[in-house]
């Protein structure tokens, strides 16, 4: 059959199901906004395309910014898709990351086509009232973010989420429709290596031997926690002096509100705490910015502690992957931590905002190497049990396009492993 992935930031949550997908022998197409040329990726054909006017361009009211967005992105997409239905490509299933508006108009252009969504989350107004004192206005704003998962609840045939928090934040008319599959952990590959050896500039060899605390975001903002956990560091570098603290993320927004004009969340709170913190314990503190995954593994398997905070929000593969290389994890007690996570069965739990308890907590794990170890193996158990990529997710991913194949009109023959 033929199918066609819809992802601003191509292969993103569909990095195992492409591929798999093309190996089978199906036609797999993308379109995307992330390359500049076509170019075969695993057995995908990613093709791009371009913005026909540049986003924000005629000033809309703020709570419209992300909507004007999402519409020039479905308007340049269907231009794309277009040209594509007249080279000849005509796909059977489409599977669509919506949250960027691409996919809102593809029915227009293959109204025959199964739609199959990748529902990422729901606005909802709890996110307002972890980013402070919530006003009327906030549930408005959120209720305009969104616009565009309601015209796809129209079109979407199917929906996935990773998980059940994030299908859950879903109203009822399309809750139905979604079926929850994680998009997979390679447990075969993220294990526990007593031998790891990460190499760190200003810190030379780390090891196991060395107490190693680790944090990570994809950007270090306060949707992941990023300023309880610099707020709790002048402390925790007091209580630990051999410590040694890698913190891993980018300097830009994902979620939630952006910094002021001219700053980052990063410097933002960095200068909030250093005064509190000598140099000569600021010195045993590291930035990774963003570094390549076989070191993000290495990093995560040299950690004596790694925590993980969030809103309540998407889950973080950074978490599930701390789980399966066995790590001991200090993470906030928020829905999509406790879904995965019980404390004191796979982590350590604590309230998102109490930045004591999270001192304590580490600094507890830190001393004790046997509660570790046992947290350690059950988390990776876990993780093992219901979100490894090969025997888990990808099969359950594989039957869920499958279900959608069989509802198209005459549908062809669908082949699987």
């Amino acid at each position: 059959m033929k199918v066609l992935f819809i992802h601003q930031n191509f292969p993103g949550q569909f990095v195992h199901l492409a591929p798999e997908l093309a190996a089978l022998g199906h036609e797999c197409v993308a379109l995307t906004l992330r390359v500049k040329e076509p170019q075969l990726w695993k057995g995908v054909k990613v093709l791009p395309y371009a913005l026909d006017i540049p986003p924000n361009s005629t000033n809309p009211h703020p709570w419209m910014i992300n909507t004007n967005t999402h519409l020039i992105r479905a308007h340049s997409f269907f231009t794309a898709a277009m040209a594509l239905r007249e080279n000849g490509f005509t796909p059977d299933v489409i599977i669509a990351h919506p949250g960027w508006g691409e996919s809102l108009f593809v029915k227009d252009v293959w109204p025959n086509a199964r739609l199959g969504l990748f529902c990422e989350f729901y606005n909802g107004v709890e996110q307002a009232k972890f980013e402070g004192d919530v006003t009327p206005e906030d549930a408005l704003r959120l209720r305009m973010k969104n616009i565009t998962n309601h015209m796809h609840f129209a079109i979407g045939d199917a929906g996935l989420s990773p998980t059940q928090f994030q299908a859950d934040s879903f109203p009822p008319e399309f809750r139905d429709k979604i079926e929850v599959i994680h998009d997979g952990i390679r447990t075969d590959q993220l294990v526990r290596n007593e031998d790891v050896v990460l190499e760190v500039e200003d810190f030379g060899t780390l090891t196991r031997k060395d107490e190693v605390i680790t944090f990570v975001n994809r950007n270090l903002e306060p949707y992941r926690g990023y300023h309880i956990f610099m707020r709790a560091l002048p402390r925790l570098l007091r209580e630990r002096p051999n410590a040694k603290v890698l913190i891993t993320g980018g300097d830009e927004t994902s979620y939630g509100a952006r910094p002021p004009d001219g700053q980052t969340w990063k410097q933002i709170y960095i200068d909030e705490v250093r005064d509190q913190i000598p140099d000569e314990d600021w010195a045993r503190v590291h930035y990774m910015g963003r570094i390549p995954y076989d070191q993000f593994t290495r990093m995560l398997q040299v950690s004596r502690v790694h925590v993980y905070l969030t809103y309540p929000f998407v889950l973080s593969w950074s978490f599930l992957e701390a789980m399966s290389v066995g790590a001991a994890i200090v993470a906030s007690a928020t829905e999509p931590v406790e879904e995965v996570a019980a404390h004191d069965e796979t982590a350590r739990l604590v309230d998102f905002y109490d930045q004591e308890a999270l001192v304590d907590e580490i600094c507890g794990l830190l001393d004790d190497s046997p509660l570790r170890a046992r947290l350690g193996a059950a988390a990776r158990q876990v993780v093992v049990e219901n979100y490894d990529l090969n025997t888990v997710c990808q099969p359950r991913m594989m039957e869920w396009v499958k279900k959608l194949m069989d509802a198209a009109p005459n549908p062809p023959e669908f082949v699987a492993r």
